[in-house]
């Protein structure tokens, strides 16, 4: 330490510097993670919100590509044609999965407003490959506007 010290102290670095560059560096502890986020926001049920056909025309555009509003129109889906009190799995022609024929849903307002917020996880194994639509007065107003079948 000696010949090292005198080495450092004629570079102008006195011994404590030295001995403070010589610690090894303390570990940091990992950063915490962020808290995780609520499943669902406070109160984001179907009855706290009004829905608005106008808007969810708009809405529905995205569903067009696979869904048709003519009665007995089926596409890639079904036809939403009278959709709202409708029971899953029984528009005529249009061959479903076996999970939605066996999932007992009738696709009433507050039934599709959790469904279309995530269709695989309400109907685990069903052939719609639609993520969901996040935005519940997003989902509202898609419902107004499936529930006076596209007539606005």
């Amino acid at each position: 330490m000696t010949h090292v010290k005198t080495m450092w102290s004629a570079r102008g670095i006195s011994a404590l510097a030295l001995m403070v560059l010589a610690v090894p560096a303390v570990a940091q502890a990992p950063a915490a993670k962020p808290a995780a986020k609520p499943a669902a926001a406070a109160g984001e049920n179907f009855a706290s919100y009004t829905g608005n056909a106008a808007n969810g025309k708009k809405v529905y555009a995205q569903c067009m590509a696979c869904h048709s509003q003519t009665p007995g129109q089926n596409k890639v889906g079904p036809s939403l044609h009278n959709i709202v009190g409708r029971k899953a799995g029984q528009v005529p022609g249009f061959k479903y999965s076996e999970a939605n024929l066996k999932s007992g849903l009738v696709w009433s307002e507050k039934q599709l407003f959790t469904y279309l917020k995530n269709p695989r996880a309400t109907i685990p194994g069903t052939k719609m490959a639609f993520a969901g639509i996040a935005d519940a007065q997003k989902r509202a107003d898609v419902i107004a506007y499936l529930k006076v079948n596209g007539k606005i």
